[in-house]
């Protein structure tokens, strides 16, 4: 893909969020686009960088890794803040804490002790999560089911180096996207019955919900991080881990 391609897809779906916006009474600099840049090569993100982006996601530990270090190891790059988006198993998070400026992924209490542990070891005060939802009760996806939401909450809140920056959800992949507002909505009415609990370290002000082929109905339901990776970067090669 020639860099003033990527440029013009990137640009092209901060218009259509920004349009999302509109429609809803929103104000567009109150949504975040992630590039999801798994499985593209660092040469992309540099050039988005340079074009004024900031927030990246990453799906694997390893690549996450691989690419902040390059990131932070070129002198030139423009400094960008890394989310990471997939599932993550408590054995990596040494590799993700100290990388990600946010975990998307947070689905059990064992992994939000783990992430406390870590940051202590390491003098962090607190690490941002969001708390991950399975939002469509699918049996293939990861997070708690929507009734669970409230304890795994209370619980990471209460643990000393981390804060529950909101909920993240992976709708079910569907041809209409109109078929997840039903799902965004649930997300958004679940943060605000627990926003409304004021729970310490816990402010959930972010809802992260909506990837390329639904982001518009997530930020008209009041997303605010979307997930885009292909409307961007184009067909993944999922030989890359």
């Amino acid at each position: 893909m020639e860099e003033q391609e990527l440029i013009v897809n990137y640009e092209n779906v901060k218009r259509r969020v920004a349009a999302a916006c509109l429609r809803a009474g929103r104000r567009p600099e109150d949504v975040t686009v992630v590039a999801v840049s798994k499985t593209k090569p660092f040469a992309m993100i540099r050039e988005l960088a340079a074009h004024g982006v900031q927030d990246f996601g990453e799906n694997y530990v390893q690549e996450l890794a691989s690419k902040a270090d390059e990131q932070a190891a070129d002198t030139a790059a423009k400094p960008v803040r890394w989310h990471f988006i997939g599932h993550l198993q408590t054995n990596k998070v040494k590799q993700v804490i100290g990388r990600a400026a946010l975990i998307h992924s947070v689905d059990s209490v064992h992994l939000a002790q783990a992430l406390s542990k870590e940051a202590e070891k390491r003098g962090i005060a607190c690490v941002d999560i969001l708390i991950e939802i399975n939002i469509g009760q699918e049996a293939s996806k990861s997070g708690v089911p929507e009734d669970a939401a409230e304890e795994l909450v209370k619980a990471a809140a209460a643990l000393p180096h981390l804060c529950v920056r909101g909920l993240m959800c992976i709708a079910p992949f569907v041809d209409d996207p109109e078929e997840n507002r039903q799902h965004f909505k649930r997300m958004a009415q679940l943060r605000g019955r627990l926003q409304a609990l004021a729970l310490p370290n816990a402010p959930l002000t972010e809802l992260s919900m909506g990837m390329t082929g639904d982001f518009e109905v997530a930020v008209e339901e009041g997303a605010t991080l979307v997930r885009v990776g292909t409307a961007i970067f184009g067909a993944r090669d999922y030989t890359v881990k």
